[in-house]
């Protein structure tokens, strides 16, 4: 039932793509999703009139993908291929009254964790509906959002197309992705500051604050804290919100520079977990963790980006640490190359991607008996973005 109605979205969306192709908008580069590139959204993307709401902007990303990978553990695959990306995205971007609606099928790999299919995430993340809402916005520097919003926090966007790399990161498995509440928007000159009221990692209880405060040093050049932090205590656990993290509090330092060919944008980050006994944890923890970013124009069609990291997560098992990692004390590296062709809407790229745990708790690493302490993966991801 789970394929069919896979079949059934892409099949609509296709149909949608070419009953509208021949209405398409002047150049006019949309607000949603939101790419950190070397992948770029359609820049003509199919234009409704919808009356007083005025033009309603119709794109949307049509991908597959399929990895091989070392070690895997037990209930995940050595090979996968799936359809991760069947999406459409409605957003109007002018005027007081604003809005974006992403609807459709998805996957979210990211490293050093097992590959949940499309067919499955939907339903144990965030909906086919993961991000919807309601932008007011009175003035040119000041807006409210309502909704499904994407996270403030972290360098890395949540689907696959719109970050440098196919899977994302060590860093990006600490962070909310997705969270529902209210977001307040400012700028003045250099300045951006946005502050959201939310439930932090999807857990549909209100308790977090999160925020970020971004400063344009020069036109090539900016300087970014964000952070975000759980002010009461949230029971609730589930894929979508685990429960150490989502009691946490996590702050990131991001740098960003573009220089012709190049983006490079290196981070740090730390996370903390209180002591709570309410909620089992008998004892703190933390990480400390450092990453850079950089992608390479080598032509107008070809790019390589790139990642490195390194994480350490504090405690030890026998004071009964919470495990943020891959087990208390554990610490992990990892390397991603991805090289990306992208000619009009169509694109294609690769992932290499390794993976070393140090100090890992047993039973917590990769293979069949969660004992080996690296993984390799290679995959490839191909579609549209129109």
């Amino acid at each position: 039932m789970r394929s069919n109605s896979k079949q059934t979205l892409l099949l609509a969306s296709v149909t949608i793509c070419a009953t509208l192709w021949a209405n398409t908008a002047p150049a006019d580069p949309l607000s949603m999703p939101a790419m950190s590139g070397p992948l770029n959204t359609d820049a003509n993307p199919i234009s409704l009139d919808a009356g007083p709401l005025g033009n309603v902007y119709v794109s949307g990303a049509i991908t597959g993908v399929a990895f091989w990978q070392s070690n895997p553990v037990p209930g995940d695959h050595e090979a996968v291929d799936d359809l991760n990306n069947a999406q459409l995205f409605l957003q109007k971007t002018d005027g007081w009254l604003q809005f974006f609606v992403q609807a459709g099928t998805y996957s979210l790999p990211s490293l050093g964790s097992s590959y949940l299919r499309s067919d499955r995430a939907p339903n144990d993340l965030y909906g086919v509906v993961p991000q919807a809402f309601v932008k007011i916005a009175p003035a040119g520097n000041f807006s409210i959002e309502i909704g499904k919003l994407p996270t403030l926090v972290g360098n890395e966007y949540t689907f696959t197309f719109e970050n440098m790399n196919i899977e994302r990161g060590l860093l990006w498995n600490q962070e909310p992705a997705v969270s529902r509440g209210i977001q307040v928007n400012y700028t003045a000159g250099p300045v951006s500051l946005a502050l959201s009221w939310n439930d932090g990692f999807y857990s549909d209880q209100f308790n977090w604050v999160s925020a970020s405060l971004a400063y344009a040093v020069t036109a090539q050049d900016t300087f970014t804290v964000v952070g975000g932090s759980n002010l009461g205590r949230t029971a609730h656990a589930d894929t979508a919100t685990p429960l150490f993290q989502n009691n946490g509090q996590i702050y990131d330092l991001i740098y960003a520079h573009t220089s012709g060919s190049w983006t490079i944008s290196p981070y740090i980050q730390y996370s903390h977990v209180p002591a709570d006994a309410g909620l089992g944890i008998s004892h703190s923890a933390s990480t400390y963790a450092v990453a850079i970013l950089a992608n390479y124009a080598l032509t107008n069609n070809w790019k390589i980006g790139g990642r490195m990291e390194y994480i350490q997560a504090t405690g030890s098992l026998s004071s009964g640490t919470p495990n943020l990692l891959y087990g208390p004390g554990s610490r992990a590296w990892s390397l991603t190359i991805t090289p990306t062709y992208q000619n009009g809407i169509f694109f294609a790229r690769a992932d290499a991607a390794y993976v070393d745990i140090g100090s890992a708790t047993p039973g917590t690493a990769f293979g069949p008996s969660f004992d080996k302490t690296a993984q390799v993966r290679f995959l490839l991801e191909a579609g549209v973005l129109f």
